[in-house]
């Protein structure tokens, strides 16, 4: 009886001498890439290289044509697509210039398309508004944590503001977001700031006015006025636990429109 190791060496063998099949490994397949992407890309790549810096404007089209040996259709697609990322600015008679990237200026880039995602699935909107329970107690954590004397007086000018809009709904809600702007600040964190003004400015297109209730303006302006005290005294647990109750509350106003 021919043992597994003999059996093995007579496979090997019959493979060399080409009697069996040899079997290939999967190989994916050449993909051709566009001519446009491939402009992007260089052009990406000189812009993180520092040969394009902030500001300055790109070579123009005409220039570009000859330097990648592409045609002007080429070139523009992938300058759409920068421009599109938020890297560049295209204007028409000036030309293409380097823009400073932000996380702002990345999360602004999709807010549109966020926006209307939202408005057709409900689903999506409920992710959202647990999304920003999460992050922005985290937010409020990390803002009683590092605020110093002069970010809780401003944040107490932002309260006071918010006070003076009692009895104007509208006014009110502006005064509510940029509160929670402010808060966003002083955590330090250029990503919360960035997040948290997308997230308000997306869930405003859903805010149902129900602070003409009556006693709902005086509520809000009292859960706003703990979670100042909290992060005044920083104390961040806190300031995270009155973050969360406020916003389990609140999240109760945002919904699709029957």
């Amino acid at each position: 009886m021919m043992t597994s190791s003999a059996a093995n060496m007579v496979t090997r063998m019959a493979h060399l001498q080409g009697r069996l099949p040899v079997t290939a490994a999967p190989v994916a397949p050449i993909v051709r890439r566009k001519l446009g992407q491939e402009v992007q890309d260089r052009l990406l790549a000189d812009i993180r290289a520092g040969v394009y810096p902030v500001g300055c404007l790109l070579p123009s089209e005409r220039e570009l044509m000859a330097q990648f040996g592409v045609g002007r259709p080429a070139i523009r697609e992938g300058l759409q697509a920068l421009e599109g990322m938020g890297l560049v600015s295209i204007t028409h008679g000036e030309g293409t210039r380097v823009q400073p990237l932000s996380a702002d200026s990345v999360i602004s880039q999709i807010s549109a398309s966020v926006i209307h995602l939202l408005a057709g699935d409900g689903r999506l909107l409920d992710h959202l508004k647990e999304a920003r329970l999460a992050f922005e107690t985290a937010m409020a954590r990390s803002a009683a944590a590092r605020a110093t004397p002069d970010d809780v007086a401003r944040l107490r000018a932002a309260l006071d503001t918010h006070q003076g809009s009692l009895g104007n709904p509208t006014r009110f809600l502006e005064t509510d977001l940029e509160l929670h702007r402010v808060i966003a600040t002083i955590s330090g964190n250029a990503v919360y700031v960035a997040l948290s003004h997308a997230m308000l400015q997306w869930l405003s297109n859903f805010h149902q006015d129900l602070v003409r209730a009556p006693g709902a303006e005086a509520v809000t302006f009292a859960e706003h006025v703990r979670l100042v005290e909290c992060i005044a005294r920083n104390d961040a647990e806190g300031a995270a636990q009155a973050m969360e109750e406020h916003l389990t509350r609140a999240n109760q106003i945002y919904r699709i429109a029957p």
